[in-house]
């Protein structure tokens, strides 16, 4: 067994990202990153203890899901609250979705996260999870950990046939990532089915409760442990090879756009997709009849044949199209609002995505813009949408990065807005589209490292719209077309004709 520590090879400074849970500003610049520059002999202090750790590690689709149900402890004399997860430099530019909360209190926002990261020469980054009150000495507190990995399955092999059977490894650490000593730990890592041709075996060590070998495994499921008295910053690397015949859906760029129209009382949304298959490629060139033949008895494949997306219920007259033009291959099924049945477009691309292949196209649909726009008391518009919609398929889907754009109408004024997805960067810019002026304003949100579990979380937008930016466009139209009646009403009146003189 190979135990190597984390701590003690850091390096002279840090760059801290703090994602707050609802952030919201004045979208008029770039949004800052808050720095912290640590001092090159900087370790976590070992000011905690984990007294029982559990970690579950879910990869029954196409990217890895971890939760860490964890009981802390503050081992020192005073309050603490700052507690670091470490990850290793080559993984942190992977991880989306770290979020910390109170395990036994499933209503509390969840806790202030911060993304630490050292220089390219040190092997480990650390997040950092700010406690919502100081912990006393002695005291106890039980968290729930969770985040997803991305493009961190590989396909074994690199290549197959169409008909051919996927298999993926995974390589992980069989402790949890800590930098705390740890009292009892378990990790369960559960797979897509019970085919797992290989998997790695831990020798029996002294941590190991009964001294005996690793994993145990149970139907789709592994389990490395318990092991007690693990030091900070343990590491035993351990891989597993397992069946996935199903698509990694990977989408390397999302661009969603909404526009607000308050005249038509419409909001129109569409989106570009750059989606990409990151499984095995095929070893040999693509048959169309054996292809065809599969659709009557509709095999495992690897490669993506169809995608189905929820919209909310309002939604109506959608379109899909491609680089090549309209794509009839897709089905829309109308949601009801009385019910809160949501619509479903299915999209079936114009051929199949198997890996390594790339397929561009866009949708877009139509929505009364009353279902999710408000206006307050005091004046002020309220437009709730959701951040992310996407696709919703058996394999998972996920995003490197997502670009939200809400155009809003032209005058609006004192744009905030508030969401629960970690936003990167934010623009506002001006969007000049037909009759208008000065241009609408637009707001961007651009946030990486996303996957389907985040299609929940709303962007809400409040602004202000005064009642002469309302009328400027027809104000504008109706002046447009007097000015031409008068320019023609004044070219009438000028005398063209040639007369003789006398």
């Amino acid at each position: 067994m190979r135990v190597v520590t984390y701590l003690g090879r850091l390096a002279a400074a840090a760059l801290a990202l703090a994602p707050t849970t609802f952030a919201a500003q004045n979208a008029s610049t770039n949004e800052k990153q808050s720095t912290s520059i640590l001092p090159s002999t900087f370790k976590p202090p070992q000011v905690f203890k984990n007294t029982n750790l559990v970690r579950n590690t879910n990869i029954d689709k196409g990217y890895v899901r971890d939760t860490i149900n964890v009981v802390i402890e503050n081992v020192d004399n005073s309050p603490q609250s700052q507690y670091f997860v470490p990850f290793q430099a080559e993984i942190i530019p992977f991880v989306g979705g770290f979020e910390a909360k109170d395990r036994n209190n499933a209503d509390a926002a969840p806790f202030k996260t911060a993304h630490v990261e050292f220089d390219e020469y040190s092997p480990t980054q650390y997040y950092r999870i700010d406690l919502p009150k100081p912990l006393a000495p002695k005291e106890q507190l039980t968290m729930s950990i969770t985040y997803h990995l991305l493009a961190q399955l590989t396909p074994v092999p690199p290549a197959i046939t169409q008909a051919e059977k996927q298999y993926l490894s995974f390589t992980f650490n069989a402790y949890a990532n800590s930098a705390y000593p740890t009292s009892k730990q378990r990790t369960k890592l559960k797979l897509n089915n019970q085919d797992t041709p290989d998997y790695d075996i831990v020798p029996p060590s002294s941590i190991k409760s009964d001294n005996s070998e690793d994993p145990t495994k149970s139907g789709n499921s592994l389990t490395y442990g318990p092991f007690n008295e693990v030091p900070a910053g343990a590491y035993q690397p351990v891989s597993a090879r397992f069946d996935f015949t199903k698509p990694i859906n990977r989408v390397e760029t999302l661009e969603r756009d909404f526009e607000i129209s308050h005249w038509g009382g419409n909001l129109a949304t569409e989106e570009r997709y750059l989606l990409s298959n990151a499984g095995a490629g095929l070893k040999e060139n693509f048959n169309r009849v054996q292809w065809t033949a599969t659709k009557y008895y509709n095999p495992p494949t690897s490669a993506l044949k169809e995608l189905k997306i929820p919209l909310s219920p309002g939604a109506r007259d959608p379109y899909f199209v491609d680089d090549v033009g309209n794509v009839s291959t897709s089905r829309f099924r109308r949601g009801d609002i009385d019910k809160g049945k949501k619509a479903m477009l299915e999209l079936h691309p114009r051929y199949p995505v198997f890996g390594g292949w790339q397929y561009k196209f866009k949708i877009g649909w139509d929505r009364d813009a009353r279902d999710h726009l408000r206006k307050t008391a005091e004046g002020e518009h309220v437009l709730r949408v959701p951040f992310l919609e996407g696709p919703r398929q058996n394999e998972g889907i996920y995003y490197e990065r997502v670009k939200v754009r809400v155009i809003l109408p032209e005058g609006a004024e004192n744009v905030r807005w508030e969401t629960g997805v970690p936003v990167e960067e934010v623009r506002e810019s001006r969007y000049k589209t037909f009759m208008d002026t000065l241009g609408r304003t637009s707001l961007e949100l651009t946030a990486r490292n996303l996957c389907d579990d985040w299609t929940e979380r709303d962007l809400v937008v409040m602004y202000e719209y005064p009642a002469m930016a309302a009328w400027r466009k027809p104000l504008t139209i109706v002046g447009s077309m007097l000015g031409v009646f008068g320019l023609v009403f004044a070219l009438s009146r000028v005398d063209v004709s040639i007369s003789g003189g006398k």
